[in-house]
């Protein structure tokens, strides 16, 4: 019996369809009309339940049309899908030719480094031995340019830096001059008044007590 059961739940198993060509034509069209259904169906759902914009089209093999759409027609959803496709066309375009200009442009910043490198080079007197007599020529005009812009800097520093300190030499003999004048006036009137400037300078001496430590024996008279 236990024989006998094993072997009526191994029969009820369904076995696993093999992907390809079903050969008798009988089984085909069930199979086609079935799951052609099930497609629908899903599509159907797919619409409802998650609000998408859904198109199944599907030729028979005798060239039979079934189609599905969740909008009013078909042709709308096939609209729709060209616009989006040549979008992506076109996006996809743009970038491949922004892709290819961004490398022509690493290129051409490249070799300008390599030659401002092979000109630096040489202005600092390097590798020169491949130089013809009028490169030599230009390089010794660049660096005579060179030395009198820096020659004009320099002077230009220098006349800014003098004139910082003539300023700074102008304010401080202002300065001077009226702190000169301010003690010509002192003198002035002490030489007007010197009655006042006696009373100050004995005030202020009295003011000073002269005091004297003395240490021993006090002295007996």
């Amino acid at each position: 019996m236990i024989v006998t059961s094993v072997g009526r739940i191994l029969t009820m198993v369904r076995g696993k369809v093999q992907m390809r060509r079903i050969e008798n034509t009988a089984s085909r069209q069930v199979t086609f009309s079935k799951r052609r259904s099930g497609l629908l169906k899903k599509a159907y759902e797919l619409s409802v339940l998650c609000d998408a914009e859904v198109g199944v089209i599907i030729f028979s093999q005798k060239g039979r049309l079934y189609q599905f759409s969740s909008s009013s027609e078909i042709q709308n959803t096939i609209d729709r899908y060209h616009r989006s496709s040549n979008d992506a066309d076109t996006y996809k375009a743009n970038m491949e030719q922004y892709i290819l200009h961004l490398k022509q442009e690493t290129t051409d910043m490249e070799r300008k480094i390599e030659l401002l490198e092979v000109s630096l080079r040489k202005l600092s007197g390097q590798c020169l031995g491949s130089c013809s007599t009028d490169e030599i020529q230009m390089i010794g005009d660049q660096l005579d340019l060179s030395l009198r812009s820096i020659r004009a800097r320099k002077a230009q520093l220098f006349n800014d830096k003098i004139q910082q300190l003539q300023e700074k030499e102008r304010s401080l003999k202002e300065e001077n001059a009226k702190l000169l004048a301010k003690c010509h006036a002192y003198y002035w009137q002490s030489s007007a008044h010197p009655g006042a400037a006696a009373i100050h300078s004995s005030s202020s001496r009295s003011t000073d007590v002269e005091t004297e430590l003395l240490i021993g024996l006090p002295e007996l008279n």
